[in-house]
């Protein structure tokens, strides 16, 4: 029996499987021709998600799975295959086929992940795409760092786990690079939810990182950036440069410094306060945030800068200040404000743009719309200048009109430049000689072979002359016979024809091989003279990222004054005072959310170290203590990031720490109640207290019983009042024994969200004032939402019964003895649903017409009605 041969391989399966095997993480996308094929499991996997055809080939007698698309519909289909999370290598021919007589040359010119892309049908235009990498170091000390390879950022940090969570709270990278070694450990601490990469172990190494660091920098320290104590930071920063040469990046001349994220200059807040809070995602889809109401930027720089202003509300007086003065310098001034938002959205994202200049990815048409961006600028800086406010020409001042760089992108680039520069007509008539030749030839071929025909007959006296062409011959003169004995020597006959011979001349052969070879030569030095347009712009990164950041800065400033003219917003007062006190407040989102007729319910709030410490808020659910809460953190959030507020007006000593406690969420996944969860939140923030927190606790101990939930919250209401910090703190809770506490400690006051009770029903005023609430009004609430009449009726009896037993001995027992069951159904006790309805039966009977048959079966019917069920 003769045993089976091997399965033959063709030599492009061959091919394509020594590149798969070097990228076995990624889809390869494999160029064939003019198709990206993709086959095995990438095959599966892309038909699935490109919804494309997937088909069977045989390769060398074994059957493989084949799906593709088109090359010029990569950026269509890419940004898909990103966003589901892959990580795709682009495989392209590096050679021309015509040139080789053997199988085409090629290789992976691309690697892109969720977390390096440079495609704009990836990346989010008013979101930062990131890159994290995280190392554990000793004593448990997180390093940590960002990237964003579409526009140069690059962070570094080190902390606690408490520090990392908030950092990856607040820039939501799209992939996280980590150890393999660390894997299990960061699965236990950060939870296994976050899009980690795992890299090989030695790759997180003090030596190598700082190598990697110096190289990408040419450096040799790091004190230059301020980040020479970071070390477990440099290590994560290194892992990331390393990264980028693995996924073949590596004109990264816009990564030009690496910046401290400095913990110290900005408000605290934790994981738990920026989700409680809303700012930029919420648990409910389709939810406002709060950066869905303040966002008024013109550009989506601005929009960016925004979303990082929110997540380091500043901490500087000073600098608070300066935001504030600016905000109402263009508040004040309509026609300023006016043209400075109309310049605005004039301007591209040339942060993007020049990050795609240093990578060489930027089209011409982009080249321009960088230049174009430079001239308005340029107008920006003259208006700023010509305000006559110190503080925006000091903005001006930091603006550079680059007007060598318009000159020469003016000179280069045509006015309607293709976006590929194959289609050509992208560098402007007259900026290279030898290019105009060309297109002269090309495009002017007629005039130059009549130039030629007119020189030829003068010079030869053949008045009958003719330029043809044909595809044996090319160009060439045709004589009648008659003229021929005046055909000079050097021309060659080619053809005879009845009445004419045909003729070609040097000079007609020289043309015509220009003509052949134009169109190709003027691509190729098309693409020449932009490379080298682009290559000389590289020069600009620095300024032109300078630019981008102070215009960012302008429109996120602008945006504010823009916020306060359309909200009704005004300026708060910012001290170093420890006081709080806000006149009229009212929450951002929830007012945003109101139709133009309803008017929402403001109020006053003041809190200090010395008589206000702790304000314990009553009031029934549904009242509005939780929005008061928040608006609170809201108001003091934006003040602090140098926005006006939604308050008639704010004194704010500066705050350091925003806590909160709002709230019930289960974490399931990591295997937590809802309690748990409320405990370590709390945890957290007692053990974290400064003199300048504020503390916004809601509802604590709801998540037990009564009686250990009073206990709880009691304990820690006390906690704060007695901890030397003296931390400001709003405690909203239902349990009404809490505004006992008033009488025994002196800076605890007490306030309710104020109802208006009526005969039966209960208005939410949501007006907070002076004094405890007695009444939780909470049946009151289910009635609302439509809950059955009998449970409603029911939980009445019950409540009744507690209020009368609030006196007795026995606590313990008051509850068992409320919910006794009912003695048995007499007639006589007529507020029972059950006989309310038997008892309209019966009055609705037609007496005088009821037939004894009808009779007995309404009885059978009531009595099913009254019978109990039996007990299986």
């Amino acid at each position: 029996m003769s045993q089976k041969s091997p399965q033959k391989v063709t030599p492009l399966m061959k091919q394509y499987n020594a590149i798969k095997d070097k990228y076995p993480d990624a889809m390869l996308l494999f160029r064939v021709g003019d198709f990206y094929e993709t086959f095995g499991e990438d095959a599966v996997s892309a038909s699935r998600i490109l919804n494309i055809v997937l088909t069977n080939r045989n390769n060398g007698g074994e059957r493989s799975e084949l799906a593709g698309f088109p090359h010029h519909s990569l950026n269509t289909y890419l940004p898909k295959l990103v966003k589901a999370g892959l990580r795709v290598a682009i495989c392209d021919q590096l050679e021309d086929p015509k040139q080789t007589k053997t199988i085409v040359k090629r290789g992976v010119t691309e690697l892109i992940t969720p977390g390096v892309s440079l495609n704009d049908d990836v990346l989010s235009r008013n979101s930062n795409n990131f890159l994290c990498s995280i190392f554990l170091g000793s004593k448990q000390n997180y390093g940590i760092s960002f990237l964003d390879v579409s526009t140069g950022e690059f962070l570094v940090s080190e902390g606690s786990l408490e520090d990392i969570d908030k950092l990856l709270q607040n820039f939501n990278p799209s992939e996280i690079l980590i150890s393999k070694k660390q894997k299990n450990a960061l699965h236990d601490t950060l939870g296994k939810q976050h899009p980690f990469f795992y890299l090989d172990d030695w790759i997180f190494k003090t030596d190598f990182s700082l190598e990697a660091i110096h190289s990408h920098f040419k450096t040799t320290s790091v004190k230059g950036f301020g980040v020479q104590d970071f070390e477990e930071g440099l290590i994560s920063s290194g892992a990331i440069l390393h990264y980028l040469s693995e996924t073949n990046h590596f004109q990264l001349e816009h990564i030009n410094t690496i910046s401290r994220i400095a913990k110290e200059d900005y408000v605290w807040m934790d994981r738990f306060t920026i989700r409680n809070l809303e700012l930029y995602h919420s648990s409910t889809p389709g939810a406002v945030t709060l950066i869905d109401v303040i966002d008024k930027t013109a550009s989506a720089m601005g929009s960016r800068m925004l979303k990082r202003w929110l997540a380091f509300p500043l901490k500087s007086e000073y600098k608070i200040n300066q935001r504030l003065e600016n905000v109402s310098l263009f508040k004040s001034n309509f026609d300023l404000q006016t043209e400075i938002r109309s310049y605005l959205k004039q301007i591209s994202d040339i942060e993007r743009l020049i990050s795609k200049v240093a990578t060489l990815k930027i089209n011409p048409r982009e080249l321009l719309q960088l230049k174009n961006s430079m001239d308005v600028i340029k107008s920006c800086m003259l208006l700023l200048r010509k305000s006559g406010h110190e503080s925006l020409k000091t903005i001006a001042d930091q603006l550079n009109s680059c007007d060598v760089l318009r000159a020469k992108i003016d000179s280069a680039l045509s006015d309607e430049p293709p976006v590929n520069i194959l289609k050509g007509n992208a560098i402007k008539s007259g900026f290279c000689e030898e290019l105009d030749d060309i297109r002269k030839i090309a495009f002017s071929g007629h005039d130059f072979l009549n130039e030629m025909l007119e020189k030829e007959s003068k010079l030869t006296g053949i008045p009958s002359l003719k330029i043809g062409s044909n595809n044996v011959y090319g160009y060439y003169l045709e004589v009648r016979h008659a003229h021929k004995n005046k055909v000079p020597e050097e021309w060659t006959r080619k053809q005879t024809l009845v009445n004419a011979e045909r003729y070609i001349t040097e000079e007609l052969k020289v043309y015509e091989e220009k003509i052949l070879t134009a169109e190709e030569k003027i691509s190729t030095l098309e693409q020449q003279l932009f490379h080298e347009l682009v290559i000389w712009t590289q020069d600009y990164i620095k300024v032109i990222q300078q630019n981008a950041v102070q215009i960012a800065q302008l429109d996120c400033l602008s945006g504010f004054a823009q916020l306060a003219m359309e909200r009704n917003y005004n300026r708060p007062i910012i001290n170093g005072s420890l006081e709080l006190n806000i006149k009229e407040g009212r929450h951002p989102v929830i007012e945003n959310q109101l139709k133009a007729e309803e008017e929402y319910i403001s109020n006053d709030l003041y809190l200090d170290q010395e008589t206000h410490q702790i304000i314990m808020i009553t009031g029934p659910n549904m009242s509005g203590k939780s929005a008061l809460l928040r608006q609170t953190a809201l108001i003091v959030l934006l003040a602090q990031m140098g926005s006006f507020i939604p308050a008639s007006s704010a004194e704010i000593g500066i705050v350091d720490k925003i806590f909160t406690r709002v709230g019930a969420s289960d974490n399931i996944s990591m295997g937590e109640s809802t309690f748990m969860v409320e405990m370590n939140e709390s945890a957290s923030i007692l053990n974290n207290l400064s003199g300048r927190s504020l503390v916004l606790l809601d509802e604590i101990g709801r998540g037990t019983s009564t009686y250990d939930g009073i206990s709880i919250a009691w304990a820690i209401a006390e906690y704060i009042h007695e901890h030397p910090t003296k931390a400001k703190t709003l405690f909203a809770t239902h349990y009404h024994e809490l505004n006992e506490m008033s009488k025994q400690f002196e800076r605890i006051n007490n306030y309710n969200v104020s109802v208006k009770e009526l005969k039966d029903k209960v208005l939410f005023l949501r007006k907070l004032v002076p004094g405890g609430s007695e009444h939780s009004f909470g049946i009151h609430v289910a009635k609302m939402a439509g809950m059955p009449q009998f449970v409603v009726q029911k939980a009445h009896k019950i409540l009744k019964k507690l209020e009368s037993y609030r006196d007795l001995e026995g606590d313990a027992s008051l509850l068992k003895q409320a919910i006794q069951p009912e003695p048995q159904l007499s007639f006589f006790n007529m507020d029972d649903p059950l006989l309310e309805e038997i008892k309209d039966e019966i009055l609705s009977l037609d007496i005088d017409t009821l037939t004894p048959v009808e009779a007995l079966m309404k009885l059978n019917e009531i009595k099913r009605l009254l019978k109990p069920k039996a007990k299986k």
